[in-house]
This record gives structure tokens, C-alpha cells and sequence, in this order.
């Protein structure tokens, strides 16, 4: 399989939702970059921010939508044609209800999930064979409290967990932008967090 060259970090832009649940995607690439010296920069044809970074000896780019979560694709399908990459080689990380705080797990292919950003994306490529990256942000309990959940600021143990999640992500990337995403997958799905 193809190693990754685009990793995708969903959010949405502004200071109000820096931290929050919702933008656990650009938590991913924020870290991803601070990891690795590099800066983002706007990149108004791409509608997004983005930077180069080198994982694992490949040149792999960093793009954050600036289009706001739902309209997410406009933003990774410029970027794909412009860089010509294919989707396969794309990761987008996203925030997941359905995983508890502390556990990120990688994926190819599926439905969105009610992920607005997967679902614009999928509407846009006419299909779902991308990389996801799913960042565990926990669930309220019921569908009428999702909204602010999502919207809101985790506390301080469930942001110290996601964060943790975040770096055992990090670390199993060599692997996936050398195209051995099978091990990549089962190094992260099968981590300690994860058991």
C-alpha cells in the first residue's frame, strides 16, 4: 500500500475553538509540526493553512482546513489535486465520540460517522477510501448534549489523555508514511491505551 503524504488535521479555524473536542484534528498536526520545527502558513488557493514536514526520511505535507468543519472537503480536495496526491496516501484525523479519551486508532476506509468533516469529504471524493486517524474524545451520554460536548473544552485529565493519544499516534507515523500502514495500525490499535 502507498505510504501517507498528506496528513489532514479537522477543525475549525478561529481562537474560540482552539481547544476544544472538535479540533482534536488540528491538536494532531499542531503537535505534529511543534514535533517536528515547522511552521504552518497561510495557503489561500488550498483554503488552509499548511506546512512540509519530513517523517521518517519522506517529504509528507500538514494541511488544516480553514473552511470550518463542515465544509472540510473543499479544503482536502484542492489540496489533493494540487499536490496530486491520491486519497489513499491522505490521513484526515478527526474527533471520535464513540472512542473514550486516551485512545486514538488508525482506519482505512468506512462510513463518517456523523463526522461533518469525513461526511463533506467523502461528498466531495464520491467515496471514503482515505486513511482516518481517530482521536477518542468520549461521549456525553445523549445525542441532545453531542453538540456542546464537541464544542466544548475537555477537562484536564480527558485533554492530558487525548494528548497522550495523540503522541502514540505521532510515534507509529514513520511506519505509515512508509506504506506499512498494516503495522502502523496494529502497533497503535494494539497499544498500551488501547487494550
Amino acid at each position: 500500500m502507498a505510504g501517507l503524504r498528506l496528513i489532514v488535521g479537522l477543525g475549525n479555524p478561529g481562537p474560540e475553538h482552539t481547544r476544544t473536542r472538535h479540533n482534536a484534528g488540528f491538536w494532531f498536526v499542531d503537535g505534529l509540526a511543534d514535533r517536528l520545527g515547522a511552521r504552518f502558513g497561510l495557503e489561500s488557493k488550498l483554503f488552509g493553512e499548511t506546512a512540509k514536514v519530513d517523517i521518517g526520511g519522506r517529504q509528507v505535507w500538514l494541511l488544516k482546513p480553514s473552511t470550518f468543519m463542515n465544509l472540510s472537503g473543499k479544503s482536502v480536495t484542492a489540496a489533493l489535486r494540487y499536490w496530486k496526491i491520491e486519497p489513499e496516501e491522505a490521513l484526515l484525523a478527526h474527533d471520535e465520540l464513540d472512542l473514550p479519551p486516551g485512545v486514538a486508532r488508525l482506519k482505512f476506509d468506512g462510513g463518517h460517522g456523523g463526522q461533518n468533516g469525513l461526511r463533506d469529504t467523502m461528498r466531495l471524493l464520491g467515496h471514503g477510501m482515505f486513511h482516518r486517524l481517530r482521536i477518542g474524545i468520549g461521549h456525553p451520554g445523549h445525542k441532545d448534549k453531542v453538540t456542546p460536548w464537541v464544542l466544548g473544552k475537555p477537562g484536564r485529565d480527558d485533554e492530558a489523555a487525548i494528548l497522550r493519544a495523540l503522541d502514540d499516534a505521532a510515534d507509529v507515523l514513520p511506519l505509515a508514511v512508509a506504506g506499512d500502514i498494516n503495522e502502523a495500525t496494529k502497533r497503535l490499535n494494539t497499544g498500551p491505551a488501547n487494550r
